[in-house]
Formats: structure tokens, C-alpha cells, sequence
């Protein structure tokens, strides 16, 4: 059983003696040592590696709590272990679906994203303890007017929902700058939204979202363009710092709110520093994806990460496994791509990148890799290992100490 609630071992605690993976040599040995008698893909998440990341995230949150995002996990054993650490609280969910499933376990469930589900709208309605520990996301009324042409306002317990707001950044230069999600953007425009919300039988308005991408999402650390991305990033910040309190407040006047949430992975000092909110949210940040190495601001332990068979040596130069294509949300660019890590030295073809079957890799240390041999990959953000394996294992020192299923591992595929 996971448990992260424990002393980090001396070997692991940064104050100490360097964190293992600092040295990849003898990181990534290790795990390949471990789990050589598995079958390939193989995928593992390394416990202390996991803690790290946990304890990390809660400091740059400076005391706010943090909601999982589930959507970068999709493992319950490591969301209730992570949930078990004081800081951490509640869970953001994905699909109406997922939250149904995790509401059996957990009590603080909001739904990151509005549902048009009516099925699960329907079993929602059913279920008064459900409708207790869900929190739907709407920002328009035909979200509210599907509901109750699923189940009428006098048949059904009041539905919890919260308003996500878009706080991405409007610059008269560049254009929208961020992700395209609510058209709420304005403090009296969620103010109005609000009320309507408010005067509607059968809802009870209990919060707000407003998801940072273009600073949560985006790395500022390197490229010729890392100088732009900061001066967006902190005109952006300014702006919404201003904006958010601007809305805590017009809202406040129409219904007392249980929580404002924000930001994301790359974003919490930020965030944290934010007095307007009251919670975070974050979840890639926690098995360590590799988009999260071009953040000057923190640099998380690789987690998790996942082997393949080298199965051709199509040039001297080069090895192909079975597998690879296993790529994150985004724009389909090498950041979402799985990237080689051991042996190091490989890279990904630039005309074929990583492949559904199979994926070429280049580099000096394919010379010395042999048909039959492993190579390992990290992935881009986190969610996307998950829906292609039945379990991680969970790897301690020199141990794999126990086997962590998957949503697809438990028979579950959301999305």
C-alpha cells in the first residue's frame, strides 16, 4: 500500500545528500535493474521520487491547499496517499463519469469542466450523497437548463455547481494569450452570470475556477522566445491578480462561496502568493512530467516513467522500440512527446517522432544498444501513461514494493 506520510529517508531528503536522480546514471540504472524480469512497456513510479514532488509542490503553494487534479494521475492509490498529506485537499475530476466513481471514496470532488452527461446527470439527481460531494463547472445557462431537463428542481437535491471564468490574458498587441475555455471574462460579466445562477430553483453557486494556462502551462526557462514568454507571463500576472479580486468580490455580494480555485503545476508561487484565492489545483506536477524542466522556478523529480523494447537497428545509429506514442494534450510538438532518457544520448526522428507501434531513436548510445535491450522515456505531462498500461509499479531502493492499478487497470477509461 502506498503510504507518503512517513519520514523521507535519509538518501532521499534534498537537505542532506543530493537526490538520486540528479545522478541519472545510477536513477535510471536502478529502475532498470529493478524491473528487468518485467515484460516490457513496463512503467514505474518511484516512491521517494513521488514524495519529493508532493512535499515540493506544498512548498511553492506557500500554505494554500491543493486540489489533485485526477486527470494527471488517473491512479487512486497515489491520489488517496498524496490526499493523507496535510496541504493537500479535495480532488479536481475530469468527467462526470470519473467524479461519480471517485464520490464512492471522497468527499471534495469538483468537476473541472462542464458535463452534458445526461446519464450521469441522472444518477447525480439520484444520489443524495453524490449531489453532496460533487461540484459541477458551468458557465453557461444551458448547462443549468440540461440539468433540469434531466431531473426537475423539485425532484432532486440542489446541484452544487461553481462558475469557471477564462483568465487567460488580453493583450491589445498579441491577441488572446492562454486557453480557450469560458466566455466569462470580466468581473461585472461573472457578477451577472452569478445572479441568473443564483435565482435558479434547484442550484446552489458554492465557487469559482480560473485556470492560469499561459503561466501554468508554460515553461520560461529556454528558447529564444523565454524572454517574451516572461514579459507576457508577468503582465499576465498583474492583470489577473487584479481581475481575480475584482470578481472574489463582485460574487461575494451574490452568494457566499466556498472556494476560488486557480492555478496549476507551473503557476503555484504565483498562485499561492494570490490572496483572492483559496485553493490550487495541481497534479503533473507530481509524477514529474518533462514539461516541467523549463520552469526556472522549480524542477520536479522524474517520478514516473516507462521502458519499450529495442526491437530493430535499422542503422548503425540508430534503434526502434515497440511503442512510444504515448503523448500528452497540447499542441503536437516535441514538449508533448515521451522523451528518451536512458540510455542517454537517443532522440526521436524529426519526420516520424514517437509512434503509435513503434518509434526510431537516434543518437551516439544506440552504437551500443543490442536487439532485445530497453530504453527508457519520460512522459510529457502525466495523464497520458495511464491510459495505456494496467498498473505501475511501485519502486522503493533496490525494491518494487507493490503494484498500483490504473483507471484502465480498474476496467475504467473516462476519456
Amino acid at each position: 500500500m502506498l503510504d507518503l506520510t512517513d519520514e523521507l529517508s535519509p538518501a532521499s531528503d534534498a537537505s542532506t545528500v543530493a537526490p538520486e536522480w540528479e545522478n541519472p546514471a545510477r536513477y535510471w540504472s536502478r529502475l532498470a535493474a529493478v524491473t528487468a524480469h518485467l515484460p516490457a512497456p513496463v512503467a514505474v513510479i518511484d516512491r521517494e521520487a513521488l514524495r519529493y514532488n508532493a512535499m515540493d509542490l506544498l512548498a511553492r503553494a506557500g500554505g494554500l491547499p491543493i486540489r489533485v487534479a485526477s486527470k494527471s494521475v488517473r491512479v487512486r492509490s497515489v491520489m488517496d496517499a498524496v490526499l493523507k498529506l496535510p496541504g493537500f485537499r479535495g480532488i479536481l475530476a475530469f468527467t462526470l463519469e470519473e467524479a461519480l466513481w471517485l464520490a464512492q471514496d471522497h468527499e471534495d470532488i469538483v468537476l473541472g469542466y462542464p458535463t452534458v452527461d445526461k446519464a450521469g446527470v441522472a444518477r447525480l439527481c439520484a444520489d443524495e450523497e453524490a449531489a453532496r460531494r460533487i461540484t459541477l463547472m458551468v458557465d453557461d445557462l444551458a448547462h443549468l437548463d440540461m440539468i433540469d431537463s434531466v431531473v426537475s428542481p423539485a425532484k432532486r437535491p440542489n446541484i452544487r455547481v461553481a462558475i469557471d471564468v477564462d483568465a487567460s490574458w488580453r493583450s491589445a498587441l498579441l491577441g488572446h494569450i492562454g486557453v480557450r475555455r469560458s466566455a466569462l471574462f470580466s468581473p461585472g460579466e461573472v457578477a451577472a452570470f452569478a445572479r441568473k445562477v443564483n435565482a435558479r430553483q434547484g442550484f446552489q453557486l458554492v465557487g469559482l475556477q480560473m485556470y492560469d494556462a499561459q503561466i501554468a502551462g508554460q515553461g520560461d526557462s529556454a528558447g529564444s522566445d523565454a524572454p517574451l514568454i516572461r514579459m507576457v507571463q508577468a503582465r499576465s500576472r498583474s492583470e489577473l491578480r487584479e481581475r481575480r479580486a475584482a470578481i472574489a468580490e463582485a460574487v461575494s455580494t451574490v452568494a457566499p462561496l466556498e472556494f476560488l480555485n486557480g492555478g496549476g503545476t507551473g503557476s503555484l508561487e504565483f498562485t499561492g502568493s494570490d490572496e483572492s484565492l483559496s485553493e490550487a489545483s495541481a497534479g503533473s506536477g507530481l509524477l514529474g512530467g518533462h514539461l516541467f524542466d523549463g520552469y526556472r522556478s522549480f524542477r520536479p523529480a522524474p517520478a514516473s516513467a516507462f521502458a519499450f523494447d529495442v526491437v530493430r537497428r535499422p542503422a548503425a545509429d540508430m534503434v526502434t522500440v515497440l511503442g512510444g506514442g504515448w503523448i500528452a494534450s497540447g499542441p503536437p510538438t516535441a514538449s508533448r512527446q515521451p522523451r528518451p532518457v536512458w540510455p542517454a544520448g537517443l532522440k526521436t526522428l524529426s519526420r516520424e517522432a514517437a509512434g503509435e507501434v513503434q518509434t526510431p531513436l537516434q543518437g551516439s548510445a544506440a552504437a551500443s544498444i543490442g536487439v532485445g535491450d530497453r530504453v527508457w522515456f519520460r512522459h510529457a505531462k502525466s495523464g497520458e501513461p495511464a491510459e495505456r498500461i494496467e498498473r505501475y509499479y511501485l519502486v522503493s531502493g533496490d525494491d518494487i514494493i507493490d503494484e498500483l492499478p490504473t483507471y484502465r487497470g480498474e476496467g475504467k477509461a473516462f476519456l
